[in-house]
């Protein structure tokens, strides 16, 4: 993807248009609603919190690719005309925050969906709307998950400055939260923008910062998108913030730790693990390991409609090609290239 076809003024567009949302709004629907407007409930509210955890599974199990299309129908047709409804404030606020977290899932399927411009671009728009979602709902979490939404797009397309200042934002949003995922989840996010801007000391001393909060984290945290964040994901995140800042030896640790000892429930975060692990060991000079981790790659990537998954196929097969002659490598080729054919 062209820098240049990236949403204009990127900066500028992060914080300064984020600033916008209206948050009164709420209250004054509750006073002022059209005679035709539906009558919102909790019943509501349950409902879109649940489709939100349907859809996030499948698209954590099998890619943003493949639902997609039901999330956005489902905001679209059943949620809008809600978020125009009748409702208590209490209500209104449950309703804008799970709402939140609908757009929010929209956009991580269209990032994850496409590295063109259309995808990234509606992406970026739908984490800014849940932002200002978040806002009004008054649920800081919500906000800095949002943020770290746009963050994380600004880290894979290489806005180093932007990242970074959406990274503290984040971290900013969630220092008073009584989370502890939550704050390890921002605070990996402001370290690996720094380590991509590299900037060793801040991403090193908000690592430790993250390190220690997910260390708290308690069994049961709760619902929300950075409750999920849990100590097989921080232990992934951690490793790649370790591979940027040069330390390969605990990124495989931490690496390893996270397939084999937290584990992850997902087949799609399970095969990026795998391919970054296998990245990982080539670096080192463990030439039988990568292979035999991109061998475990392939077997746990099959079916999975992903824009990570397809970069880390990609980039295996370059890197294979070194490897030319080799039995391993050219069985790994001959799978990759099957893997890859469309279907008749």
């Amino acid at each position: 993807m062209h820098r240049r076809n990236f949403l204009t003024a990127t900066s500028g567009y992060a914080l300064a248009a984020l600033a916008l949302p209206d948050l009164e709004s709420i209250t004054r629907r509750t006073k002022v609603s059209a005679a035709s407007a539906v009558r919102v409930g909790k019943g509501e509210v349950a409902a879109v919190q649940q489709m939100v955890k349907a859809l996030g599974d499948s698209a954590s199990e099998l890619g943003g690719g493949h639902a997609r299309h039901l999330a956005v129908r489902y905001l679209t047709e059943d949620v809008a005309p809600w978020l125009d409804g009748k409702f208590t404030e209490t209500t209104g606020r449950e309703l804008f925050a799970a709402t939140s977290q609908l757009v929010h899932l929209a956009g991580w399927m269209a990032q994850d969906e496409g590295d063109d411009t259309k995808h990234q671009g509606l992406a970026q728009r739908y984490y800014a709307h849940a932002f200002r979602l978040a806002a009004e709902a008054g649920d800081p979490e919500l906000s800095a998950t949002a943020l770290r939404g746009l963050a994380v797009q600004c880290i894979d397309l290489g806005y180093r400055a932007e990242a970074v200042q959406l990274g503290e934002a984040c971290v900013h949003y969630g220092k008073n939260l009584d989370n502890p995922r939550a704050v390890a989840y921002y605070e990996a996010t402001l370290a690996n923008a720094a380590a991509q801007d590299n900037d060793r000391t801040t991403a090193t001393r908000h690592l430790a910062l993250s390190e220690s909060a997910i260390g708290q984290s308690a069994a049961a945290p709760g619902h929300s998108w950075a409750a999920h964040y849990s100590p097989g994901r921080w232990a992934h995140e951690s490793g790649m913030i370790l591979t940027r800042l040069g330390d390969l030896n605990s990124a495989e640790e931490n690496l390893r730790l996270a397939l084999e000892i937290h584990g992850l429930d997902r087949r799609r975060t399970r095969a990026i693990v795998l391919a970054d692990l296998a990245g990982v060991r080539l670096r080192q000079g463990d030439t039988d390991g990568a292979l035999a981790t991109w061998s475990d790659f392939l077997t746990c990537a099959e079916g999975i409609r992903s824009v990570k998954v397809q970069t880390a196929l990609n980039d295996m097969q370059v890197r294979l090609r070194r490897f030319h002659g080799t039995a391993k490598a050219a069985e790994l080729q001959q799978r990759a290239d099957h893997f890859t054919k469309p279907e008749a």
